[in-house]
């Protein structure tokens, strides 16, 4: 046989030297829940994440950054909700307070704010609700969306008044990244970047997310906003495209795996940097079975990485982003302490003598 793909398979370093595809703590973003408590709160759904306090999410952050790891995205817990979610645009909201305390302590460090309105609304939806006329049961109500556009944008503002480098718009509102980019804009932030949730599913696997956030919708549901699972690739590709116009600067597939095909989809058709987020439920599967003995979780974790990763993605937000740092960084040792030493030669004048 001419071909055997066999003989580059044969040693660890002629597999390293023919990967297309590399993982590294550099393409990690960790999200870290901030809440006004002064201790952490572990989530039982999430085994091991918290709920952390300031001072702790300061702490998960200078951690981050010594693993490798650039980049936290911020999600807050606030004490009081209500039906505005006024929580999420006050100057002195859980969000704007830790992203003040982070840049202070780690500047070097990239901040993300999470742009939404779920985590502080008492209805736990991403904007203000109103009544649908004519409809009964859970589709009696749904978010205003122009109101909400109005909120998202005092939001954005609020946080990059913080010291937020990126704001990430997650509500899937009609016009949510235009509103957003002509309010920075307007308010002096033109220099700040919007991460778009561009292609965001009501997805099942976030199940976990929302006992950490305290957000599950007590009326209706969010079928009506965030897309349907089947909805197909066209839907994707107009959504992408609706907010690369409207000015978003880096796109983002959520979930991950079960949307790889749409990942790649994006990758194809786009030139902007594509985000992928590993969601609560991809990640608590995993753990999981881990716990249960059914699969390895290490190895679990990394190939899953690598295939988000190899479907085009430039970043992921990750729950295992400080694991995953750990693991990648053992490897690396590991592969130094496997390489030959080669003796240094006695030098040789350049006339042969």
């Amino acid at each position: 046989m001419p071909e055997r793909p066999r003989r580059l398979r044969r040693t660890p370093a002629l597999r390293a030297l023919t990967r297309e595809v590399h993982l590294s703590p550099a393409h990690f973003i960790y999200p870290l829940f901030v809440h006004e408590l002064p201790d952490e709160s572990p989530i039982a759904s999430m085994p091991g994440v918290s709920r952390h306090s300031i001072s702790g999410a300061v702490a998960q952050a200078r951690e981050a950054l010594r693993l490798g790891v650039p980049s936290v995205i911020l999600f807050g817990i606030p004490d009081h909700k209500d039906a505005h979610g006024s929580g999420a645009y006050a100057e002195d909201g859980i969000i704007q307070r830790a992203t003040r305390a982070i840049k202070a302590a780690v500047p070097e460090l990239t901040v993300m704010a999470d742009t939404c309105l779920c985590e502080y609304t008492d209805h736990g939806h991403c904007g203000p609700l109103c009544e649908v006329p004519g409809q009964s049961g859970a589709e009696a109500w749904t978010v205003d969306n122009d109101r909400s556009l109005e909120l998202l944008a005092l939001t954005a503002v609020s946080q990059a008044r913080a010291g937020a480098d990126v704001v990430a718009p997650s509500a899937m509102m009609d016009g949510q990244v235009g509103a957003i980019r002509a309010a920075l804009d307007a308010a002096g932030f033109s220099d700040i970047p919007i991460m778009s949730y561009a292609v965001k599913y009501a997805s099942a696997y976030y199940g976990p997310f929302r006992d950490a956030a305290g957000s599950t919708p007590s009326v209706g549901n969010r079928a009506t906003y965030q897309m349907d699972p089947a909805g197909g690739h066209r839907e994707a590709l107009r959504e992408a495209r609706l907010d690369a116009e409207q000015g978003a600067d880096t796109l983002m597939v959520k979930p991950a795996l079960a949307y790889l095909d749409v990942v790649r989809l994006l990758r194809d058709h786009f030139d902007l940097p594509l985000v992928v987020y590993n969601v609560s439920g991809e990640y608590s599967l995993v753990k999981a079975a881990a716990q249960l003995g059914f699969m390895d979780e290490r190895r679990t974790v990394l190939e899953n990485l690598t295939a988000m990763r190899r479907a085009g993605a430039d970043a992921i937000i990750t729950y295992h982003a400080l694991d995953a740092a750990r693991w990648l960084t053992q490897d690396v040792l590991q592969e130094d302490a496997m390489r030959p030493v080669i003796p240094e030669q006695d030098a040789v004048p350049e006339n042969g003598a």
